[in-house]
């Protein structure tokens, strides 16, 4: 027959055990610049909208699915990579008159909350809440970012891949330039949409596919 002391004794050993169990780890991601899209719309005279992008950005993400108020995100676009399709204009919006690359080089984001919920589609979506910085000008924002896909990625390396669509006033940056004959809009809708791979599983620079 087991005795009561034996039966405690047995409880404790599982319950230190339990105790001493590492947690599961954070899988850490970077950010593919080779397959990170930032593109933005903004309406020209109330006739028609513009559509520009930033082709250089990079970041890292952590993914903490045992927890996922844990989970964190971050990226840097670099200002000066902005492309519209026009020389003449790109180079006034790089100018003083708007994002002031010289002065303010890069545009970023740091989470700084994260809410999981799923999408009536059934998509994971990480409803983030963090600090985004332009134009030397920084404001708390939410950020919904819907997971589209994650496992083994083409070059058999662990993927997660992210879709963002969000509206900004660029008033609320200090980008006030031609609102006032709304020459050139205050809401700009932005897409995001990246992959990241797990920390040391490739080196992408050389991959341009």
């Amino acid at each position: 027959m087991i005795s009561r002391k034996m039966i405690f004794t047995i409880a404790t050993l599982a319950a230190t055990l339990s105790l001493h169990q590492p947690a599961q780890a954070a899988d850490n991601y970077t950010i593919d610049p080779t397959h990170t899209s930032i593109i933005f719309s903004v309406g020209h005279a109330g006739l028609s909208y513009t559509y520009g992008m930033f082709r250089t950005a990079a970041g890292n993400y952590s993914i903490d699915k045992a927890n996922p108020a844990n989970s964190q995100f971050r990226i840097v676009i670099q200002a000066e990579s902005l492309f519209t399709n026009d020389a003449k204009r790109d180079t006034h919006l790089r100018g003083p008159d708007f994002f002031n690359v010289e002065q303010f080089p890069t545009i970023e984001f740091q989470s700084t909350a994260c809410k999981v919920s799923i999408t009536p589609e059934g998509h994971v979506q990480y409803l983030l809440t963090g600090n985004f910085t332009m134009h030397g000008v920084t404001r708390q924002i939410d950020v919904p970012l819907r997971m589209l896909a994650e496992g083994l990625g083409p070059y058999k390396d662990q993927r997660t891949g992210f879709l963002c669509q969000l509206e900004l006033k660029r008033s609320d940056f200090g980008l006030k330039k031609w609102l006032e004959n709304n020459l050139v809009g205050d809401a700009v809708s932005v897409t995001i949409s990246f992959e990241g791979y797990v920390k040391g599983a490739r080196n992408l620079q050389s991959s341009t596919r």
